[in-house]
């Protein structure tokens, strides 16, 4: 689920917006962590919350893409994080960690979107130091939110400007 609506996520709404997707995974963790500390929300495990949350913003920015459950049932993505939690609950997993994340993707969403366009006026913006971190040599190394561009032609020679030291060929092994 990370893999499908979070590429998703980055090639949409967050294109060429790298710093800003890292501030929603940070945002999204840090608020789980606050409201897993209430008693009531209390849950040892925050993975499933947080691809919940993931979940829950990439269903309001694509709200009418029609999704296939399992091959029985089609759905506007609108409610695709309810009929999740439906599912979650009719085979025996818990109730807690979902609502968590759909609460926390709600919270990310309402103000970053919601509440601007209703009132014009952002209460959560991703903050410098996340540009910063972005930008940094640590992120660059990886190459995180950097298109890739594929090259004009093979060189044998290692790219400093990518950090590819080989460019072969490959051949199938069979066929």
């Amino acid at each position: 689920m990370i893999a499908r609506y979070g590429v998703q996520l980055e090639k949409g709404p967050f294109e060429r917006r790298t710093a800003d997707f890292l501030w929603m995974m940070i945002f999204g963790a840090l608020s789980l962590l606050v409201l897993s500390a209430i008693p009531i929300f209390r849950t040892p495990f925050l993975g499933v919350s947080l691809v919940f949350m993931l979940l829950y913003v990439w269903s309001r920015e694509f709200p009418n893409a029609q999704i296939n459950i399992y091959g029985l049932v089609t759905l506007k993505a609108f409610y695709l994080p309810w009929a999740m939690l439906a599912l979650d609950v009719i085979f025996g997993s818990p109730l807690i960690p979902d609502l968590l994340g759909i609460i926390a993707g709600h919270l990310y969403y309402f103000l970053t979107v919601l509440h601007p366009l209703a009132t014009g006026k952002v209460f959560l913006k991703t903050p410098m130091w996340v540009y910063c971190l972005h930008r940094s040599k640590v992120v660059a190394r990886w190459r995180i939110g950097v298109p890739t561009q594929p090259s004009s032609r093979p060189s044998a020679q290692p790219d400093s400007s990518t950090g590819v030291a080989f460019r072969g060929r490959s051949y199938r092994l069979s066929g």
